[in-house]
């Protein structure tokens, strides 16, 4: 059991030029399209999220923390801070 092709034969399709061309007024052959969505995509938002920017905040904080040690090491190493 063999499908169908999804296009007409070319054979059998009226009005068609030779090489597969359509003639000028023509309507080409049915064959599959694609289309946009049926229905209306819903408005994003264009505020950032409470949770964003508390998690903004809280990986702000973090990082300082983790600078702050940073540079309080390397000063301890270089005999600044005893």
């Amino acid at each position: 059991m063999t499908a169908q092709p999804p296009d007409p034969d070319p054979a059998e399709t009226p009005n068609l030029e030779p090489g597969g061309g359509v003639s000028p007024g023509s309507t080409p052959p049915d064959a599959a399209q694609t289309s946009g969505t049926s229905f209306s995509e819903p408005r994003t938002g264009r505020h950032f999220p409470p949770t964003g920017i508390a998690t903004m905040v809280a990986v702000g904080a973090i990082a300082a923390v983790f600078l702050a040690i940073a540079v309080l090491l390397i000063l301890d190493l270089a005999g600044v801070c005893d």
